[in-house]
């Protein structure tokens, strides 16, 4: 296995300057953190051997490293997101799952369904980098949960709607990568993202136990099954991101604690669909 286990570190992370295309650091290291806690003992043998000895066995230390990397592998920078018709609120992976050249199956449900079948071959000889593979896959799942990856076409996710997050000039997308989570975190959770990770992973036990089954399911014994996660996607993004926002908005308290929820069970969705595609994965 050491033939082709790649050796990343946290300092070759800072090797390349910080884009973010999806939740922010603390977004997708809650949803590596809740889904490493819920992995299967072979999953998580499997997901220990293949992280570099520097990531300590900790996914949501690197699990931003899929953001960086584009800048060396830009061939990636498509496969984090999914541009659907305007308006439409409606995703379908045949019509919109492509890049801007047009070339099918370059989104980021294509890149999940993709790296699952890499790391599908584990157990035999692999001729894949499956330490990338894990960790494009455990970045992408959760990027397909953030609303405005699965945005509309023309403001790009809502990067080109310029708003204010209360006092502070943003765009819409980078509000839902970052901005909701860091003041979620300053308010509620005394800055820290381990306070966060802990509220979240308690209401997936409580308040959210019921679901959990159904967010974990794949019809058809599908190993994962990235379209559902799409569609909830762009219908979040209409009925939430989107919603009574224009050009020059300025979005406060009733925007934030409305949408906080929201945000909450995208990153709970995230972490436990990316155990459960694991949990299949590495049996």
């Amino acid at each position: 296995m050491e033939s082709w286990k790649v050796k990343l570190s946290v300092l070759s992370l800072l090797l390349f300057p910080v884009m973010i295309h999806g939740w922010g650091f603390e977004g997708h290291f809650t949803v590596c953190r809740i889904a490493q806690s819920r992995l299967s003992k072979a999953a998580a043998s499997a997901v220990e051997k293949l992280l570099s000895e520097s990531a300590e066995n900790e996914l949501g230390s690197i699990c931003i490293w899929a953001d960086h990397v584009k800048f060396r592998y830009h061939w990636s920078s498509a496969l984090h997101y999914i541009d659907t018709p305007d308006s439409l609120c409606a995703y379908q992976y045949d019509r919109d799952c492509k890049d801007e050249h047009g070339a099918k199956g370059r989104c980021v449900a294509g890149a999940i369904n993709n790296y699952t079948t890499q790391l599908l071959t584990y157990n035999n000889q692999p001729q894949y980098n499956l330490t990338e593979a894990l960790l494009f896959l455990s970045h992408f799942i959760g990027d397909i949960h953030q609303p405005l990856h699965v945005g509309f076409t023309s403001d790009r996710g809502g990067n080109t709607i310029d708003v204010h997050w209360y006092t502070r000039k943003q765009n819409l997308h980078h509000v839902w990568d970052s901005n909701i989570i860091e003041t979620a975190e300053q308010r509620f959770y005394n800055s820290d993202v381990e306070n966060l990770v802990q509220a979240i992973q308690h209401n997936i036990t409580t308040e959210w136990a019921d679901r959990v089954k159904g967010w974990e399911t794949c019809s058809l014994n599908k190993t994962t099954c990235p379209d559902i996660y799409a569609s909830e996607g762009i219908k979040a993004a209409c009925d939430w991101a989107y919603r009574g926002v224009n050009e020059g908005s300025v979005l406060e308290d009733d925007y934030f604690r409305s949408r906080l929820p929201i945000v909450n069970l995208r990153l709970a969705q995230g972490g436990v669909r990316l155990a459960a595609t694991l949990n299949r994965i590495f049996g």
